[in-house]
């Protein structure tokens, strides 16, 4: 039974373009939302700005007019002159909230309000008032209506009204005579402010959902050309891989044809030589056969196109006979294997890649360990109720790998030493291609090595991929 990867696949094979892809949402997201807060932000602070110059532009005026009277009269706010003249000039009502004028020793001359209870409250905020400074600030205080001296039942005993509060102090011959408190209210601003807050929040709120939907239409625009890039280079790369595979068998062919015309028992330096270059050209052909062929398999894992054939196999038999091709060339290296599996162990996945898989994992192990270097393949079987895994591994005693270079061994051609893997007749994509296949599977692949103390590579599949 053949069976493609189907959707798990094809989302690993377009894992990165939509990590990328939402990458790019992100910082288009961010950029936006940070400049769309920098604009409500600015929008806020100008309409507060505003609303709060207003409120200093009026009560300034109110304490001009006020205080002109008591310094025409130098002070003296007992005559009778300017209590005739107070009535015109001083006035609660509209903007104003209440005045207080306050003697060089604390005590009310005179004053008003528009509103009962604020009195002994203001007089009591203004004790915290530096001495014989002109300035202005907000103050809260709770009030009770003139026309309703019964609180509204639905108004908190907590609740207090801002109020904008401006002094003045006059002085006269060196000293201080009074100090004159002028009061308006703003708390229609401050609601006006904070439903400019709350529309401005959801104005906010609204363009940043929008922002988010245009910059995933704007990251998925700018990764267009790239996605169609890599489809165009795996394209490349299967037909290449495809077309090359012909000639490299042709020529492999006749490079054995022609090693059969060389007499091998021949003692002249000529036919010597002319049997060790075939040999060359042999191995090199074949590496590049090799090179081809895993690159074909890349390219249509990656495009989506690779078939798994599935059915039922005994992964020890199979991993015996693998055992057994591959038992030549540890002998050459006099090199031990151990091998411990269970006596029957089916599977139900595709053998060939299986196969593949693991003569990748001994072929590793054959090449970065020394002669006489033991080599132990294991296969267990971990039963769980939802199913069972196999867990293959494969351990050498060779030079081991780095810690930094553990996670990108697996990655395509990647070499940890180039010198030595070039040595040794590598091109960086078997290990790939054993994580594409424990992937295809439904599996994982896993390292654990030291520097000089060798490596075991494990694998953990399910015993029945679906």
């Amino acid at each position: 039974m053949r069976r493609r990867p189907g959707r798990r696949q094809k989302e690993r094979a377009g894992d990165i373009i939509r990590r990328t892809r939402w990458r790019l949402t992100a910082q288009y997201s961010l950029l936006l939302l940070l400049l769309l807060g920098l604009f409500a932000g600015a929008a806020y602070s100008l309409l507060e700005a505003s609303a709060r110059s207003e409120q200093e532009s009026k009560i300034q005026t109110l304490l001009d007019d006020e205080f002109r009277l008591i310094d025409e009269h130098g002070g003296n706010t007992r005559g009778k002159s300017f209590m005739a003249e107070k009535d015109d000039y001083f006035a609660v009502g509209g903007d104003q909230a209440f005045y207080y004028w306050i003697d060089a020793q604390g005590s009310l001359l005179f004053g008003d309000e528009n509103q009962s209870g604020l009195r002994e409250q203001a007089l009591q905020s203004f004790r915290h008032w530096n001495a014989g400074a002109d300035e202005s600030r907000v103050v809260e205080l709770r009030a009770e209506s003139r026309l309703r001296r019964v609180r509204d039942m639905h108004q908190e005993d907590g609740e207090r009204t801002p109020y904008l509060v401006a002094s003045r102090t006059m002085t006269a011959g060196g000293r201080e005579v009074g100090t004159l408190f002028v009061g308006i209210d703003i708390s229609s601003q401050e609601r006006m402010l904070r439903s400019a807050a709350f529309v401005l929040g959801g104005l906010t709120l609204v363009f940043a959902i929008a922002a988010v939907y245009v910059s995933h239409l704007m990251s998925k625009r700018a990764m267009a050309p790239i996605e169609r890039s890599l489809v165009r280079q795996r394209e490349f790369v299967a037909d290449a891989s495809h077309e090359l595979r012909t000639p490299l068998s042709v020529l492999l062919a006749s490079i054995e044809a022609l090693g059969m015309s060389v007499p091998s028992a021949s003692d002249k330096t000529d036919d010597r030589f002319a049997v060790q270059t075939l040999g060359h050209m042999k191995e090199e052909v074949k590496g590049m056969t090799r090179l081809v062929g895993d690159l074909l398999y890349l390219a249509r894992t990656d495009s989506g196109a690779a078939q798994l054939h599935l059915e039922w196999f005994d992964l020890r038999a199979s991993a015996e006979r693998t055992l057994q091709g591959m038992t030549p060339l540890f002998e050459a290296k006099a090199m031990p294997i151990a091998f411990h599996a269970p006596e029957h162990l089916p599977v139900y996945g595709d053998e060939q890649r299986l196969t593949q898989l693991l003569v990748i994992l001994l072929d590793n192990a054959l090449k970065y360990s020394s002669s006489a270097s033991p080599v132990q393949v294991t296969i267990n079987e971990e039963r769980t109720r939802q199913q069972r895994t196999v867990i293959l591994s494969v351990a050498d005693k060779g030079v081991g790998i780095r810690a930094e270079d553990q996670a990108k061994i697996f990655e395509r051609f990647y070499r940890e030493d180039k010198a030595r893997t070039r040595q040794h007749g590598g091109h960086g994509l078997g290990l790939a291609i054993a994580k594409q296949i424990a992937s295809a599977c439904g599996g994982t692949i896993r390292v654990k090595s030291a520097p000089g103390e060798g490596s075991t590579f494990t694998v953990r599949i399910p015993a029945e991929f679906r």
